[in-house]
């Protein structure tokens, strides 16, 4: 692998992002520093606390460049820039990497051979179902298999790799086995990897051109910062929107602090303007390095403070809890991870258009999100995430704990954290799109009773006797201390047919009186009135007239929408 020569145009270079997720200790930091030529100032475990604690604390990056393979030839690149993202395998590290999956064009998906798929490279798998489209498994640590029997081992476990994965949009991807560190993290620098062309070659056949563009507003995802004596503060992270150039103006937004930008960089090479997908360094002055840590910078006044969204929700098959209403979740947004109450609801028609949400519709109440089948579909913030396959059209309501920075149409991770992280258990819950939000702390008055969610209601009782050819009066359908003012003038159903309204109440044990606009059919006035039947009389054996009305029965249905402070009854 080599380093992009700095006499080649920069406009002249693919950035591509590439992911290296998996178990905790199944080698993506000895794979990433074994395929890079060039470290930022956060790759390879840099932090002390990583390197005390043996483990990757936080997300790395690293790169090295490939020539143009001759499928993208015709595309007017020069060179490719791989940039590594290397995501903290550890279980309770599972934020920072659903952060760093969202930025990324294809994953690395790293299993260690000698166990095969863990927990967390399941959830991993998961992340990568929901934030990208393509996948590379390296099956990692090949010297600790027997050499007599390492062929043999690598077809098993790539059998049962591929069997697993088709069950994912990742089926039929392709397994590369490698030694990124023969003997382990402590052996001497001279050990050479092994395979690792392999696992290249592999790469360039994979890589495409992603679909960038410069236009919108500007967003960048800070994963580090730090200060240089002499220069000024160095943010480095991520372009998601927009393009950004020197002496820009630039906003941190959780900060309420503009900065202009004095110079960038990417990957130690000056550059005057970076663009969606480019890893970059831009340094400001006059700031504090240790008042960011990770967060989102954008234009002046482009993102939003919000207090809650609605989200399109597709449901984790993996994750075998029910998702309930009232439920509170580890919602990851933007840069952060903020708990929220969940309220979900699905759709009567499916929306005119993707990533849109209509608040002149009414939505069905869910007590829970309905299981899909299918595939993960990728939520992103493109124009036209593929949906999952049969699924409903279902949505969340999201009220965060505290107020959480991010972009129209971001992705949305909702997840159970608190799970113990080493029980055989998905906590990864459902992902989907924010569509809508408020950024108003009286939401709850102002946002929430915009929203059309109801639950649909049953009310049944019986005619008890009839008053007249147009009125009868029913009892059952009301408690005695229910107010039927609020009921007044909704229409019902009776069994035999009729259609009437509710007029009133009648005395003060909850009967009341219905209206037939249209008259009772004779034969429901025979049945009220009375039908001949066989009985004892207290005169003896003979006939009696009784009227047969329990049989008629009044059903009501009406809405109720949950958001409405009046509580109001609709049809």
């Amino acid at each position: 692998m080599a380093e992009v020569a700095s006499t080649v145009d920069k406009s002249k270079v693919l950035n591509f992002n590439v992911g290296v997720l998996g178990h905790i200790d199944s080698g993506k930091t000895s794979l990433a520093k074994a395929l890079s030529t060039v470290a930022s100032t956060a790759a390879f475990d840099k932090n002390p606390q990583s390197r005390e604690r043996g483990i990757t604390l936080d997300l790395g990056f690293s790169s090295f460049s490939l020539p143009v393979p001759a499928h993208l030839s015709d595309c007017g690149y020069e060179a490719v820039q791989i940039t590594l993202v290397d995501c903290p395998g550890h279980a309770s590290l599972i934020r920072t990497i659903m952060g760093g999956a969202q930025i990324i064009d294809l994953m690395l998906l790293v299993v260690d051979i000698t166990k095969g798929m863990q927990t967390q490279t399941a959830e991993c798998l998961v992340i990568g179902e929901i934030t990208c489209d393509h996948m590379i498994v390296v099956l990692n640590k090949t010297d600790l298999v027997d050499p007599a029997k390492r062929e043999s081992h690598i077809s098993k476990v790539t059998k049962k790799l591929h069997i697993t994965l088709e069950a994912t949009k990742f089926a039929g991807a392709p397994v590369v086995a490698v030694a990124a560190k023969p003997g382990g993290p402590d052996a001497p620098e001279s050990e050479k990897s092994i395979d690792l062309h392999t696992l290249v070659e592999t790469l360039s056949r994979h890589l495409f051109v992603p679909q960038r563009s410069g236009e919108g507003s500007f967003l960048y995802a800070v994963d580090h910062c730090f200060p240089i004596r002499g220069q000024g503060t160095v943010m480095t992270g991520t372009v998601l929107r927009g393009t950004v150039q020197v002496n820009d103006t630039m906003e941190v937004p959780f900060l309420k602090t503009t900065k202009k930008v004095k110079s960038m960089q990417m990957f130690h090479q000056p550059v005057q303007q970076a663009s969606q997908g480019d890893r970059v360094g831009i340094c400001v002055t006059q700031f504090d390095a240790k008042l960011v840590e990770r967060c989102l910078v954008c234009a002046p006044g482009s993102l939003p403070c919000i207090t809650a969204g609605i989200i399109q929700v597709y449901k984790i098959p993996y994750h075998k809890s029910p998702c309930t209403t009232g439920s509170k979740f580890h919602i990851t947004i933007g840069h952060e991870t903020v708990m929220a109450k969940t309220i979900f609801f699905g759709c009567d028609q499916p929306p005119s258009s993707p990533n849109t949400f209509d608040l002149s519709c009414d939505y069905p109440f869910q007590e829970k999100i309905l299981e899909s089948e299918g595939k993960l579909a990728k939520a992103s913030s493109a124009a036209q995430p593929s949906p999952v396959s049969g699924a409903q059209t279902q949505y969340a309501v999201l009220e965060f704990e505290k107020p959480v920075i991010c972009a129209a149409n971001s992705l949305v991770i909702g997840a159970r954290l608190d799970i113990d992280a080493f029980s055989n258990m998905c906590r990864i819950a459902f992902h989907g799109v924010l569509l809508h939000s408020s950024e108003d702390v009286e939401y709850q008055k102002s946002f929430l009773p915009q929203l059309k969610v109801y639950k649909l209601k049953t009310k049944e009782g019986v005619v008890e006797r009839m008053q007249d050819e147009k009125t009868v009066i029913g009892r059952g359908l009301f408690k005695r201390e229910t107010k039927i003012q609020s009921f007044l003038g909704l229409t019902v159903k009776l069994s035999s047919g009729e259609s009437g309204v509710i007029e009133g109440a009648f005395g003060t044990s909850g009967k009341f009186r219905v209206g037939i606009p249209d008259g009772l059919r004779t034969e429901t006035r025979d049945q009220l009135q009375g039908s001949k039947k066989k009985g004892k009389t207290k005169e003896g054996t003979g006939e009696t007239s009784e009227p047969d009305h329990s049989s008629i029965k009044i059903t009501m249905t009406f809405k109720r929408y949950v958001f409405d402070p009046e509580k109001k009854l609709v049809q």
